[in-house]
Formats: C-alpha cells, sequence, structure tokens
C-alpha cells in the first residue's frame, strides 16, 4: 500500500515509517521543518512537506494513497495547558482526511478509545480529544476503513524525547527528588515504541474495518515505582509529594500526576497475532538511554 503518516519524524512514527517500508510499503511521511523532513527521508519515506494547519495540502496528500495513519498532535499546546484547543485542532484535520476517504475504502488509523477491548462503548470522557476519535470511528458509516488504536500514556524507547519519562526526568533533575503524588499507587499502562511500530503495520494489513485496537505491553506499571527506578538513576530520593503541593512541584505536568488507569490488551494480540516483545518499562529505564548525556 502507499500510505501518508503524519507525525511520520515523531516518537511512535519513527517506529511505525520502518516498520510499514521493511514490509513493503510505500510511506509519505508529512514534514513541517526541514529538520523534521531530514528525519522522515532517513527512515526511508518519501518527504511530503506542509503541516497540519493547511487543510487544503493535506487534502491533496492523501488524494493519491491507500491509507493514512495520523500519528500528529500538538502536545507542546497540551502541557502548555490548552488540550481544548489542540483538539479542536486535531478535529478539523481528521474531517479532512474523512472527507477526502469517504466511498473509498480505504484505510484511516486515528488514535483514541471509543470502546473497550471486550466490545463495550467507552464511558464518556471529559477529554475534549474523544471528539476525534468518535469522528474517525464514525467514518466507517462513510465507505472509510476507519481503525482506533489506544496508545497508552507511556510509550518508551531511546527515541523519547517530549513524553512522560522524560518529563518526569527532567522535574527529578531540577527538584532534587523524583516523585509521586500520595502513595504513586495510581497506574500508567505503558509500551515499547517499537511494539507500537508492529501493531500499526499489523492494523493496517489485517485489523477489520472499524476495529478498537490497544496497543498496551503492561496493563498497569505504579508512579512510584517508576519514580523509584528514576531516583535510582539519578542517585535521588523518591519521595511522595503532598496532593495539595502537586501543582507547584510537577508544574503544568501536575494533572496527569494523578492519571490512573488499567488497560488490557489481550482482544488485540488474539485479533492480530500481536505479541510485544521488547523492554518493559522500568527494564528499558534501567538500560539507562533516558539517563545518557545528563
Amino acid at each position: 500500500m502507499r500510505v501518508f503518516v503524519t507525525g511520520a519524524g515523531g516518537h511512535i512514527g519513527s517506529a511505525v515509517v520502518p516498520e510499514l517500508i521493511r514490509a513493503g510499503h510505500q510511506v509519505v511521511g508529512l514534514a513541517r521543518s526541514e529538520a523534521s523532513a531530514a528525519a522522515v527521508k532517513a527512515l526511508g519515506a518519501e518527504v511530503r512537506h506542509g503541516d497540519l494547519g493547511d487543510l487544503d495540502g493535506l487534502r491533496e496528500a492523501v488524494a493519491d494513497v491507500d491509507g493514512v495513519v495520523h500519528l500528529a498532535f500538538d502536545h507542546d499546546a497540551v502541557f502548555a495547558g490548552d488540550l481544548a484547543g489542540a483538539a479542536a485542532a486535531d478535529l478539523a484535520v481528521v474531517r479532512v482526511f474523512g472527507d477526502a476517504l469517504a466511498g473509498t475504502g480505504k484505510t484511516l488509523i486515528g488514535i483514541g478509545a471509543q470502546r473497550t477491548e471486550g466490545g463495550e462503548e467507552a464511558p464518556p470522557s471529559p477529554n475534549p480529544r474523544s471528539a476525534v476519535g468518535r469522528a474517525i470511528a464514525g467514518f466507517a458509516e462513510r465507505g472509510v476503513r476507519s481503525l482506533l488504536v489506544a496508545i497508552p500514556p507511556v510509550v518508551h524507547s531511546p527515541r523519547d524525547r517530549g513524553g512522560f519519562i522524560p518529563t518526569l526526568i527532567r522535574i527529578a533533575r531540577g527538584a532534587g527528588v523524583s516523585g509521586y503524588v500520595g502513595e504513586g499507587a495510581n497506574r500508567w499502562p505503558a509500551v515499547h515504541a517499537l511494539d507500537v511500530g508492529r501493531l500499526y503495520r499489523l492494523a493496517l494489513e489485517k485489523a477489520p474495518a472499524g476495529a478498537q485496537l490497544y496497543a498496551t505491553a503492561e496493563d498497569g506499571v505504579t508512579v512510584r515505582e517508576i519514580a523509584e527506578a528514576i531516583g535510582r538513576h539519578l542517585g535521588v530520593p523518591a519521595v511522595s509529594i503532598p496532593a495539595e503541593r502537586a501543582a507547584d512541584h510537577f508544574k503544568a505536568f501536575a494533572p496527569f500526576m494523578s492519571l490512573d488507569a488499567r488497560w488490557t490488551s489481550a482482544r488485540t494480540r488474539q485479533l492480530l497475532d500481536w505479541e510485544p516483545v521488547h523492554p518493559e518499562l522500568v527494564a528499558d529505564l534501567d538500560e539507562g538511554h533516558y539517563f545518557a548525556g545528563g
């Protein structure tokens, strides 16, 4: 297939693109800067210059492809406190993709969770990004082979530069302690980026239309366990931060520190014959690459 990938040079994209190319697919990666274009080209993909704000350009980009893998999202806006704005911009993008692919039977793979792994409708979410998932799922009624992949909060690998783990490490370095909130018993689902890359390739090739997939290797790792691993590597204590001090300590990241979720990927593994094989989160932390260079 000829596949258009947004976010091709990003953390997940850098795992998805090579996986698709190795399997014989042609990949066109969106690049908004020369540095991004160089990264996409280095992965072996064809470069399409542009950005998510150029809706006409996105419409043209998908005119001659067999599928779209939409990974890009304005995470900088989210960490700056504008999740609603980032979600609204993303909704405009996926609507362009849906309109362009309507009636073709071609594939659109987006990020979101509209159903549980068991197939039940997911509980209503206050997250404005849930509207994006609903839109993508709804394209199935318009002749689009739409698929949703639920990406866990922690996707880790040596290429991770801006996710949950690098953020916690930066905070711990600055504060001199590796913190968690309260008892730190809340859990974050996790997966290695290379395992996500393989899941996307399998989804593109054989997932049934309308499938809801879960890309989790670990159902949930306690935040305290993560903080303790970071503390060991930085040589600083892991400490509990009282909830009333979380905003001062973690700044814009504070709302994420209370996230508590446990996901299963049992049905996804069975459906796609997908089995994560790369290091789990704490083992990946113990490899040391997150701490190289200080």
